[in-house]
């Protein structure tokens, strides 16, 4: 995992650059607290948080790589399917990072273990989503280690054993963020997030989001590497991706006209969003940026000839990825508590100890997704193999 090209070594050694300041922004939160971030007491969910639900979908999403590989016997995604858990694997550990840090008090994060410290399962919300993430953790895990120790010993997988852990992992995907859907739809002090239709506009923004992600790293790997990943594999992706995003802006319009056409109290929050209130409007640029962006992204990827093309794809697709975070971190988690339940409209802005501590869990997840990736990499090609005789490619017993 460690050898590679020069790219290969540039790309590491930028992502370690983001970890140095890192070091320093954790010593300086964990011991003075969360005073050195910019969250108040009327905007107690800032940008980990936001970040924390924008990586639950990305984890989420890479079901739409296993569930037509698995359940559609979909060959040219099942031979790398378990890149897929790679990326899953690689999002719920930054996930895991962004509320450690949202804790403020690592000390106490013993309570977020069952049986040992204060749980409180089943009342809180916290706790079911911190159980569903370790789950999905554990299954993807299991999975991806059984798969390649079987390939790299050049050993038959027993279906009966890894099968049961992929039908699970694609419901638990599901689970983890609808849960963290109703994290926030069951706060009713809190209008802009108290509807049911949450969780269905989470699961959607998760399968664009996710898909653009893994469309991207695809490209990336048939480009620089010996895996030949297969336009079949990248066309039914892409696909996924833009019939996710149009149902996501369906949902997000619904909630427009909703609060828009009697508008009450209730819409004040997305009032503030997307036209600024009482003189503040520091997200008003943030919400119509992610609109533009996703909108025409969605309705240049329908024309088929611009989703196979595999010069212009990758762009768009980092463009969609960009766009989910802006609307799903910045335009959802932070006008929800803007104004607060008494009427107060207070701006949140994240500090520089936020920034550099939030860039360098997005480092750290890329650095572990890259040496995940690479590593799987070489055994699925042979590379890196137990046997004394390498192949170059699953045997067909294999891809059935």
């Amino acid at each position: 995992m460690l050898k590679g090209s020069r790219q290969y070594y540039i790309w590491l050694g930028c992502l370690t650059l983001f970890i140095l300041p890192w070091f320093y922004g954790s010593y300086t939160q964990f011991t003075q607290g969360m005073v050195v971030t910019g969250l108040t007491d009327q905007v107690s969910w800032g940008i980990y948080v936001a970040n924390f639900i924008f990586l639950v979908g990305v984890a989420a999403g890479a079901v739409t790589i296993v569930f037509p590989a698995y359940v559609y016997n979909f060959a040219p995604l099942k031979k790398i399917a378990v890149l897929g858990e790679m990326l899953a694997i690689s999002a719920v550990i930054v996930c895991l990072l962004f509320i450690v840090f949202h804790m403020g008090r690592p000390d106490r994060l013993w309570h977020m273990i069952p049986g040992v410290g204060i749980y409180n399962f089943p009342y809180s919300i916290l706790a079911w989503d911190t159980l569903v993430l370790t789950g999905y953790f554990i299954l993807n895990a299991v999975g991806a280690c059984y798969f390649l120790y079987k390939r790299y010993r050049g050993e038959k997988i027993n279906y009966s054993f890894y099968l049961p852990l992929i039908f699970v992992s694609i419901f638990w995907a599901v689970s983890i963020h609808t849960v963290t859907a109703f994290l926030l739809s069951t706060l009713p002090a809190r209008p802009m997030w108290h509807h049911g239709i949450m969780p269905i506009r989470f699961i959607a923004t998760a399968f664009a989001a996710g898909p653009a992600a893994i469309v991207v790293v695809f490209l990336v790997i048939r480009s620089n590497t010996k895996l030949w990943i297969e336009d079949k594999a990248i066309d039914l992706l892409s696909t996924i991706l833009v019939f996710s995003l149009a149902l996501a802006i369906f949902l997000a319009f619904s909630e427009v006209v909703t609060a828009f056409y009697h508008p009450t109290e209730h819409a004040s929050g997305l009032r503030y969003l997307m036209f600024g209130a009482h003189g503040v409007n520091g997200l008003v640029l943030w919400f119509w940026t992610s609109a533009v962006v996703l909108t025409g992204s969605c309705i240049a990827l329908m024309f088929p000839s611009v989703r196979k093309n595999y010069q212009l794809l990758p762009f768009i697709c980092a463009l969609v990825f960009v766009g989910v975070w802006i609307e799903k971190g910045l335009c959802l988690v932070i006008p929800g508590s803007v104004p607060t339940p008494i009427g107060e409209y207070l701006e949140y802005s994240p500090s520089y100890i936020e920034i550099m501590n939030s860039l360098g869990n997005w480092a750290i997840g890329l650095i572990i997704m890259t040496l995940l990736i690479k590593g799987a990499i070489g055994v699925l090609l042979g590379e890196i193999s137990g046997r004394e005789v390498k192949e170059l490619s699953l045997s067909e017993e294999e891809v059935q």
